[in-house]
């Protein structure tokens, strides 16, 4: 209890202002005393008004208070001093350069606790108590300190903003309600709080949802993103196993073959060693022959000639030449020749096989997909290395240029005999497959050409609904000609409007299902799109009407 009485006499003889001991105390006519120097510093700023006002319960007076000091308050601060209280503040208390001091501390300021709305003044802990003990600040406003209280003054009537313009859409004080802003929708500023803040509490729901939703989504993509790479990881060992098997397969066959052909060596050089060596024989025995012969031809005793004659006239059986069959350089060609066609067999089926595997991988479903470019630029990052198939193109067909360019001849081509041929129209497509996103340009000159994607499995020959481009279900064609276009499919003629141009830009998204043709000159313009689905690769296809016609398909960087 003793210690409670210190305190309350120490709270007693503190200065409101600067909240220390009270040096020279004056006692205002509220009754409240400060130090002399707080009281007069803080009218001193009050001059301009001419209205004077309380630092701790806000009373007013005029004129300006003639001040005394109160020699019982300063006998007192004498007596409590000789007791060695400590009356400054600690200093963590103090205002630093980034927190809002108290406006009503002089000297070294205090951090401020609030901000009053209604004063427009920020207060430290000791200066905010009337705010709590007076009824006269009930109704006043307190928020965090603030630096920006200056705000809500009005610079043209010096008046708080207590009013709100929605017609313009500001903070006004009254007066601007009545003058300038006169006619307008005018509310409270509290009004107007209460009704922006239920639109804010909608909106934060909305972004919750939204939030909530997008967490979702993240944790749906985490989960294919998982998917996906265990998916992969699995197709990776798995394939790796399968090309192993291949390639150890094909390792074996090699080995066969190897084997076969020095077997084969072995037995055909044994055989022709052994012949070698009877033929030696037999020339030995020829020669000894011989030189016996040769010596009875010179034995001058006819009678010794006669008789030895009928014993070295006979000559021993011969080996029979005629038997010896020697294929000139030709002995293993024709098993080279048959590895040789296993491997182009091998390499076709290689590349219309990769194009199924391609496709699969490419079409592998995901949660996202791009849009459709919108600039050349967009296209461009798309494109395609695209070459003319010779084994596809019509004999009327003359293809040059690294196989990008086809021109309608009058005479034949020296084409080979291949199923993949067009035999009637003076159709051809391209070597490579199209799956996934896919953007390449065709230029043509003189005449009409059609610029078509095809299945490979259409017809070549036969029925022309079946092997024509864009009179079957197969193709898909846009006709082109100097001033205007036309698709085809499936027999049904659409016609099509847009600039004309020599240059025709075709992007595909094969997983999409998305095929659009655009007018390429300066700027590019849709001249069609279709929107299907694809079952199988497509193929870029070109179709010539007229001799001397030419369309290549460009080169784009």
């Amino acid at each position: 209890m003793a210690q409670k009485g210190v305190q309350l006499d120490r709270e007693t003889i503190s200065c409101s202002i600067c909240l220390d001991l009270l040096k020279d105390p004056v006692t205002i006519p509220c009754g409240h005393s400060h130090c002399m120097s707080c009281i007069k510093s803080f009218w001193d700023g009050e001059d301009q008004r001419k209205i004077y006002s309380c630092p701790q319960c806000r009373q007013t007076f005029t004129p300006r208070p003639v001040l005394m000091k109160n020699t019982m308050l300063a006998n007192l601060v004498e007596k409590l001093k000789k007791t060695g209280l400590q009356a400054a503040p600690a200093d963590h208390c103090y205002a630093g350069p980034e927190d809002v001091a108290c406006d009503i501390c002089t000297g070294r300021k205090l951090k401020a606790l609030k901000s009053c709305l209604q004063c427009l003044v920020s207060y430290c802990e000791k200066h905010l108590q009337p705010h709590f003990e007076s009824s006269k600040f009930k109704k006043h406003k307190l928020v965090n300190p603030s630096e920006k209280l200056q705000e809500n003054i009005c610079s043209r009537h010096d008046e708080v903003m207590k009013m709100f313009c929605r017609t313009d859409q500001q903070s006004i004080c009254y007066l601007c309600s009545v003058e300038e802003h006169k006619g307008h929708d005018t509310v409270s500023a509290a009004a107007e709080r209460t009704e922006r803040q239920r639109e804010l509490e909608v909106s934060r729901q909305q972004i919750q949802q939204r939030i909530q939703d997008r967490e979702k989504d993240v944790k749906l993509l985490q989960q294919e993103v998982e998917a996906v790479s265990r998916s992969a990881d699995k197709a990776v060992e798995d394939n790796e196993k399968i090309f192993t098997e291949l390639i150890r397969l094909l390792q074996k066959r090699s080995s066969d073959v190897k084997q076969q052909i020095r077997s084969q060596q072995e037995t055909e050089v044994s055989r022709v060693k052994e012949l070698q060596e009877k033929l030696e024989q037999e020339i030995t025995e020829l020669k000894r022959k011989d030189a016996e012969l040769k010596q009875l031809s010179h034995t001058e005793d006819h009678n010794q000639f006669l008789h030895n004659y009928p014993s070295l006239s006979q000559l021993s059986t011969s080996t029979d030449s005629s038997s010896i069959n020697i294929c000139p350089l030709s002995y293993f060609e024709d098993v080279t020749a048959a590895v040789s066609e296993l491997r182009d067999q091998l390499q076709d089926i290689l590349r219309e096989k990769w194009t199924n595997i391609s496709l699969a991988v490419t079409e592998e479903d995901v949660l996202l997909s791009e849009a459709e470019p919108k600039t050349r630029a967009g296209f461009l990052k798309y494109s395609r290395e695209i070459t003319l198939d010779p084994n596809t193109a019509n004999t009327d067909l003359l293809l040059s240029d690294g196989n990008r360019k086809v021109e309608l001849m009058r005479q034949k081509q020296s084409y080979s005999r291949h199923p993949d041929r067009f035999t009637v129209w003076s159709q051809v497509l391209s070597r490579e497959s199209l799956t996934g996103r896919c953007y390449w340009e065709v230029e043509w000159r003189g005449g009409v050409v059609g610029v078509a994607v095809v299945y490979k499995n259409i017809s070549r020959a036969g029925d022309l609904n079946k092997c024509i481009f864009g009179l079957n279900d197969k193709s898909w064609m846009l006709r082109c000609d100097t001033n205007s276009y036309t698709f085809w499919f499936n027999s049904i003629k659409t016609p099509v409007s847009g600039p004309g141009s020599s240059r025709v830009g075709v992007y595909l998204d094969h997983r999409a299902g998305i095929l659009s043709f655009y007018s390429v000159s300066e700027s590019m313009t849709l001249l069609h799109r279709v929107q299907t689905t694809f079952t199988q690769p497509l193929y870029a296809g070109l179709w010539i009407y007229s001799n001397g016609v030419t369309a290549e398909l460009c080169k784009l960087k």
